[in-house]
C-alpha cells in the first residue's frame, strides 16, 4: 500500500474531530435505520424456509436505484451545511467506494457458493456482512494508518485465494458442493465445534444436547475477514481525496448500504446470462491480482471499474450472441454461484 495513503489515513482523524459528537450520533442512527429498513422491507421477498426464493430482478433494480439516489441526495444536506467543496469530496469518495464495493460483491457471491449457503439464509449473511464492513471501516477511519499496516499482509493471502478460485471456476466442471468436505470448515472444526449441516439461518444449533456452530458461522467468519481485507484496500483510497473523517465514513456507509440489492441484481443477471459466470471467474482473478500488486502498483479506480463493467457487458453480449441451446460444443458452463443456482465448483478448493 502506498506510504502516502497510509500517512494520509494516519493524519486524518484530527480533521474529523471538528464535527460535534451529535453529528456522528445522528448520522449513525440514520444509517442504522436504513439498515433496518433494508432488512424489514425485503424480508417478505425471500419467501419461506420451505419455499425460499430471491428478490425479483425488478425489485432489485428498483432498490438499487433507490439507494443510489439516497446517497446522491445526501449532497443536498452537505452543500448548505459544509459547503460545495466538502460535497464534491463526498461525491468523489462515494464513487470510489461504490466502485471498490463491487469487489466485495463478487467475493460474497463466491463465498456463498464455497459454503453452500442456503438461499433463504443469504440475505442474513449479507446483512451481517454489511454491518461488519461499516463497523470495521469506522474503526480503521478513526484509528488510522497504524491499524491498516498491521493487517496489510492479509491482502496477499486473500489475493492468492481469489486468483486460484477464479481459475478453478473457469476450468472446472460442475461439482456438487458438500459442506462436509469443505477444507475451511474442516480447519474451523478443530477450533470451534461445528455441525456438518445447516439449521435454517441459525448460526448456532444443538446436537446431542450441546450447543455447536453451523456452517453459517464459518461463512460469516470468512465474510468478516474479507471485510477487513477490503477495508485495508479502500480506506486509504478515499483518504487521498479528503481528510475529513466524517466525509470518509459517510461515503463508505452509503456505498455499502445498497450492496444487498446490488448483490441480488447481479445474481439475477447471472441467472439470465449463462456466460456471466465466466466473467465472474475473470473478475475474481482480476481482484486477486490487484491485491497482489498493491505495493508495486496501486491500480487507479477507473481502471478497476472499467474492467469489471466491461467484463460483465462482454459476458452478457456473448450470452445473447451464442444462446445456451445453440452452443456448438453442447456443453454447459459451470453452474452460477449465485443465490438461485446450484453451488459452484470451488467447494473442494
Amino acid at each position: 500500500m502506498p506510504h502516502a495513503l497510509l500517512a494520509a489515513s494516519s493524519a486524518a482523524p484530527q480533521s474529523g474531530n471538528t464535527h460535534p459528537i451529535w453529528v456522528w450520533l445522528a448520522f449513525t442512527a440514520f444509517i442504522l435505520a436504513m439498515l433496518v429498513l433494508d432488512l424489514v422491507v425485503h424480508a417478505k421477498s425471500e419467501g419461506t424456509p420451505e419455499n425460499p426464493h430471491v428478490p425479483s430482478f425488478r425489485s432489485s433494480v428498483i432498490w438499487s436505484v433507490f439507494w443510489t439516489l439516497l446517497a446522491l441526495a445526501f449532497t443536498l444536506v452537505l452543500i448548505p451545511w459544509m459547503g460545495g467543496r466538502h460535497a464534491s469530496e463526498y461525491i468523489t469518495g462515494y464513487v470510489i467506494e461504490r466502485s471498490l464495493s463491487l469487489d466485495n460483491l463478487f467475493v460474497f457471491t463466491i463465498l456463498f457458493s464455497f459454503f453452500a449457503v442456503p438461499i433463504a439464509s443469504q440475505r442474513k449473511v449479507l446483512f451481517y456482512g454489511i454491518i461488519g464492513a461499516i463497523v470495521l471501516r469506522a474503526i480503521f477511519i478513526l484509528v488510522g494508518g497504524a491499524l491498516l499496516e498491521t493487517f496489510h499482509w492479509m491482502i496477499y493471502v486473500f489475493g492468492v485465494f481469489l486468483v486460484i478460485t477464479g481459475i478453478r471456476m473457469a476450468t472446472h466442471d460442475d461439482e456438487e458442493v458438500d459442506p462436509e468436505s469443505n477444507p475451511v470448515l474442516k480447519a474451523l472444526r478443530k477450533v470451534v465445534p461445528m455441525s456438518d449441516r445447516y439449521d435454517g439461518a441459525k448460526i448456532f444449533t444443538k446436537e446431542n444436547g450441546k450447543r455447536i456452530a453451523t456452517p453459517m458461522f464459518a461463512a460469516l467468519a470468512m465474510v468478516a475477514t474479507f471485510d477487513v481485507v477490503f477495508a485495508i484496500d479502500s480506506i486509504p483510497a478515499i483518504f487521498a481525496v479528503t481528510r475529513d473523517t466524517f466525509i470518509v465514513f459517510a461515503a463508505n456507509a452509503f456505498a455499502l448500504l445498497g450492496l444487498t440489492s446490488l448483490f441480488f441484481l447481479v445474481a439475477g443477471l447471472l441467472e439470465r446470462f449463462h456466460y456471466l459466470n465466466y466473467g465472474l471467474a475473470f473478475i475474481l482473478t482480476f481482484v486477486g491480482v490487484k491485491m497482489l500488486l498493491t505495493d508495486v502498483w496501486h491500480m487507479p479506480i477507473w481502471i478497476s471499474l472499467v474492467v469489471i463493467v466491461g467484463t460483465l457487458l462482454i459476458a452478457a453480449w456473448a450470452s445473447k450472441r451464442w444462446p445456451k441451446d445453440e452452443d456448438p460444443s453442447d456443453s454447459s458452463p459451470p453452474s452460477t454461484p449465485g443465490p438461485t443456482a446450484s453451488p459452484g465448483p470451488v467447494a473442494g478448493a
